[in-house]
Parts: C-alpha cells; structure tokens; sequence
C-alpha cells in the first residue's frame, strides 16, 4: 500500500472508533493490503493516540490457538498495543457505549519486571522477565463490519482491541505450570466456556516470548512495569450491557467486569 493509503486507512478505523460506525472490511477496499501493510496501519493509529495525549502500557496477543490461525489461514499469532485508556478497574461498570460489537475472552496477564527483547527470547526466558501474573478478561471488539475479518483486518485494527482489565492480587510466576492452569468464563454467573493454558501456544510463556521476538525484529523491547496479555484459553464470548462476566482461574484468582447499560453515563 501507497503511504497515502496507510493513512487513509488508518483514519477510517479511527474515525469508526469516534462515531461507533463500523466500516467495511479493509481487506476488500484495499486487496493487495499485506500483513506488513496492517502493521504499519496500527502503528499510524498508536501514534494518533499517543499524540492526543494515550499512552503505551503494553501489548496484547492474538491468534494463539491452532484452530483460529488455521480459521485466519497463519501459521503465527498477532499482537496489538494496549494504551491507557484501554485499562478499567475490576467490578467497576464499563460503559457499553465504548464499544461496536464486543466479545470477552479470559487471558493471563503478566506484569514484566525486566526487560525483554528478541531475537532469541526463550519461554524460560519470558518467565523469569516476569515480575508477577494477573487473572485476566479482555474485552475485543471490531471496528469491521459484522466481525467480517481477514488477518489484514484484526491486525489493522490493533489486533481487535477493546478493553483489558486485571485482577487485583499479584501471583508470583514461579512454580506456577500455566500449561495446565484451568480457567471457567462465566456470564451472569453462569459458566459458558471452559480451557487451560495448553490452548495458549503451549503455555502463555510462549505467547510472551513470541511477542518478544516479533516486536525484537523491529528494534523494539518490552520494558519493566508493561502489560501483556497472552492470549484467550476460551472461545471469545459475545456480551451485551447488563453481562457481567467473570473469569475464574483455580489456583490464580479471579477478575469480573461489568459492562453497564448506556443511561449509567451521562
């Protein structure tokens, strides 16, 4: 893509994100949009945030599961960034209005205590960067229409991001096997999805050290205090104002968000 297609783009997805209008699929608008050019696409919408006053906290990680990369027709996951604003406190209501098309997803969460960067980064490696794990929900959401995405689509548009939000009590990584940690999603109390940190590449340590080696490529590190969320052990689940939704990891802990109706906010 022309850099003036970038940014054309780039302001179509922002300006979906201002009004709540999706808009078509920008693999159909621009057909010969390659993976590079999505990347380059986020990066054009981070920067926008950032100059209006966001901040960079972190990243996230999609497409860990073998079944969704082979739905996306990849062969690796995805990322996106995570800024400020994207962050909400547990329990306390989310205003829906925020959102277009939104879906939830339980992730693990980890709180990096030094820095990472690749090439070369290992799961070991990744788990001793960790300064602390959080049980996790991220609210993804789409600025396309219907959730009609291709891999050009989600990862233009920072990886299908909506909202993260974190559990409130630390957990020290070591001796922690997240390959099997088991996690229940659970809307309005009821359990609608089950998995384990097997569906997570293996274990979300890989997730982390992948994420790592793709942004090391670019000459970028994950640096002390950043979030990073791994990656779903669940099918996502689509949620509407009113859910309230929790995840429940034994041995970890759990995280609920709420996403409350529109007239709860002026």
């Amino acid at each position: 893509m022309r850099p003036s297609e970038i940014r054309e783009a780039a302001a179509a997805l922002l300006g979906a994100h201002r009004s709540g209008t999706p808009i078509p699929p920008l693999s159909t608008t621009y057909p010969g949009a390659t993976v590079a050019d999505a990347y380059r696409i986020q990066q054009e919408q981070v920067r926008s945030w950032t100059e209006d006053g966001d901040q960079v906290r972190g990243h996230k990680i999609g497409l860990v599961s073998a079944a969704i990369q082979r739905q996306m027709g990849v062969h690796e996951p995805d990322y996106g960034h995570l800024t400020a604003s994207m962050f909400h406190p547990e329990h306390r209501p989310i205003p829906a209005r925020g959102f277009i098309q939104p879906r939830v997803e339980p992730e693990i969460a980890f709180v990096l205590g030094a820095p990472l960067r690749g090439p070369g980064v290992t799961a070991d490696d990744a788990r001793r960067s960790v300064r602390h794990l959080l049980p996790a929900l991220e609210i993804v959401d789409s600025r396309i229409q219907d959730w009609r995405i291709s891999i050009v689509d989600t990862i233009a548009d920072n990886a299908s991001s909506g909202a993260a939000i974190l559990g409130s009590t630390p957990i020290d990584p070591a001796g922690v096997d997240l390959r099997s940690a088991s996690c229940a999603l659970l809307r309005n109390g009821m359990v609608t999805e089950t998995g384990t940190g097997a569906a997570v590449l293996g274990t979300p340590f890989n997730a982390l050290a992948w994420l790592a080696n793709a942004i090391g490529a670019l000459g970028v590190s994950l640096e002390p205090g950043q979030v990073v969320l791994s990656g779903s052990l669940t099918r996502a689940v689509t949620i509407a104002p009113g859910d309230s939704i929790t995840a429940d990891f034994p041995g970890i802990g759990r995280v609920t968000a709420v996403l409350a109706d529109g007239e709860d906010f002026p």
